[in-house]
């Protein structure tokens, strides 16, 4: 008991004791994520349907439901299609002359695809970024025992 009269708090684990034990390659990890696939093995199916994760993976077993890819997905959706959108608009506007309805009726649409296409791929590459990093449930320590998330 401290001074207080709780009990002490555990000790904080280090930044080093959130990595996992042995390098995971990056790279590797973020492309098997962006195809869908599980970070670790590259066969197995990461997704079970559009965004939900599977629980674990069917080939290997890496369990996946506990990954935190909770905004960057959406955030890195919006930055690429924003960016894309924007970029498109403004050409189209310097080469051709259309009326705000023509442009509603191209823009609109293509925001939509480009956001539906990209989000799954980029949630799969977040989950396999933690995954090589460690972070997120994936660093192999109890979350509970340390009473903190790792980041």
């Amino acid at each position: 008991m401290n001074e207080a009269g709780r009990p002490p708090l555990p000790p904080t684990p280090s930044p080093a004791d959130w990595r996992p034990a042995t390098p995971r390659p990056l790279g590797t990890a973020l492309w098997r994520g962006l195809r869908g696939r599980c970070p670790r093995c590259g066969e197995g199916r990461l997704f079970g349907s559009f965004l939900k994760s599977v629980e674990a993976c069917e080939e290997c077993g890496l369990e996946v439901h506990h990954h935190r890819a909770d905004d960057l997905p959406p955030y890195l959706t919006v930055f690429i299609v924003g960016h894309l959108v924007v970029a498109g608009f403004m050409a189209s506007e310097e080469l051709v002359e259309l009326s705000m309805w023509q442009h509603l009726a191209i823009w609109v649409p293509v925001t939509i695809l480009l956001s539906l296409v990209l989000l799954q791929p980029l949630k799969g590459a977040t989950i396999g970024l933690q995954w090589a990093l460690g972070l997120g449930g994936f660093s192999g320590m109890p979350e509970a025992e340390t009473g903190e998330s790792p980041g």
